[in-house]
């Protein structure tokens, strides 16, 4: 199974992607994991991304495209894997696209977690109180929020044209939305334990 899940910081796409690659024994891959192992690594790759994390920039979308094509040549994803953080934008999801393409394993799905704002800010503001990170202000989130609506919202039109969108509610207890989840991908929501 090869899955892309989108949504915004705080919908639980993180807990949800550990549960699907369990589910379908392939592999969780988070895009920060892949950056902190190029960065310690003293990769080539990991070198030029810490260059633009360090003025603060965004590091282009072809350094970003490399790590991750790297990371997907990784044994462990022959049986499949569940992308969190990647792509971020239309042109990472076109090159993603590309790839999978050439080795003739196109991507299953793309499940896009839906919560209302109300419910981000109250998960965010208490992760960021749990974390004691002063820097996660109400009005920060808020325009975490707003930056992420306005450059996922091409991505989500992008997969919804090609008929792999997804749409999960993820407002629930945890094991609901993983029956959710299940139920989109075909498989029996029964399994599991609620």
């Amino acid at each position: 199974m090869r899955i892309v899940v989108l949504g915004p910081p705080g919908a639980g796409k993180g807990t949800q992607a550990v549960r699907i690659a369990d589910h379908f024994s392939c592999a969780d891959i988070a895009t920060g994991d892949i950056f902190r192992a190029n960065v310690a690594e003293g990769s080539e790759l990991g070198r030029i991304a810490q260059e633009y994390m360090d003025r603060g920039d965004l590091v282009p979308d072809e350094v970003v495209i490399a790590m991750v094509m790297g990371r997907l040549a990784e044994p462990d994803c022959a049986a499949g894997f569940v992308l969190d953080g990647f792509p971020r934008t239309v042109a990472q999801a076109e090159a993603l696209d590309h790839r999978l393409a050439e080795l003739r394993t196109p991507l299953h799905a793309a499940l896009n977690f839906e919560i209302t704002e109300e419910e981000l800010l109250r998960r965010l503001v208490g992760r960021a109180a749990e974390l004691h990170r002063s820097d996660d202000s109400e009005q920060t989130i808020r325009h975490r929020l707003e930056v992420f609506a306005i450059k996922t919202r091409p991505l989500v039109d992008y997969y919804q044209r090609r008929r792999l969108l997804a749409m999960v509610d993820a407002v629930g207890p945890v094991d609901h939305i993983t029956a959710r989840v299940l139920g989109c991908l075909g498989e029996d929501p029964a399994l599991v334990a609620v």
